[in-house]
């Protein structure tokens, strides 16, 4: 019962803008948060550099496109498997750099609260999600070649001082990839054939 008001919630448009809002300032907040990396980046990289706020502004076309009463698969297999990697792989960060740093910080914890929201955030908007197979084929490509982009070309998001261990977050990031696909094609590629 409570998981179907959750869901009703969901679809309520009042909490929808509300999301919407908060979603779009954390947007703003993420890409200002990128600015100096992105200011030493390529300009060819700079889709690919800013992974948390890019899954977030794909969340937000996705409920712009629910109060709309639209559809769009790709953007949806992008929010989900974005939200859910990205969110995911900024908790371990930040717990992985209070560990390095050997104290806990507020701005750790404040982006620890924001990123495992995001993942959660996935789930909460998977009974809207509707793909086909080329939808998740594309955002298969999309995902892996960010983590090319990120650990080929080394333009990771710099994290504290975690920079020493890119081989080994690589790794993670590259199982990330692989577990949100798994979890797009098992909760909503399969559900929607």
């Amino acid at each position: 019962m409570m998981i179907y008001n959750l869901y009703k919630l969901m679809f309520n448009r009042l909490f929808l803008v509300f999301l919407l809002i908060c979603n779009i300032a954390g947007t703003i907040y993420g890409y200002i948060w990128y600015g100096g990396q992105l200011s030493i980046t390529p300009w060819y990289f700079y889709p690919f550099v800013p992974d948390s706020p890019t899954a977030t502004l794909f969340l937000c076309i996705l409920i712009v496109l629910i109060l709309f009463n639209q559809k769009f698969g790709l953007i949806d297999a992008l929010a989900f498997t974005t939200l859910i990697k990205y969110g995911v792989w900024a908790v371990i960060m930040n717990i992985w750099n209070f560990i390095d740093m050997g104290f806990v910080s507020w701005i750790g914890l404040m982006l620890i609260a924001s990123h495992a929201a995001m993942a959660l955030m996935a789930f909460m908007f998977l009974p809207y999600i509707e793909i086909k197979p080329w939808h998740f084929y594309v955002t298969a490509v999309w995902l892996f070649h960010n983590d090319v982009i990120d650990y080929v070309y080394m333009q990771y998001p710099k994290y504290g001082n975690l920079h020493p261990y890119a081989q080994e977050i690589g790794y993670l990031a590259f199982w990330l990839t692989v577990i949100v696909l798994v979890l797009l094609y098992k909760l909503a590629a399969r559900r929607n054939n």
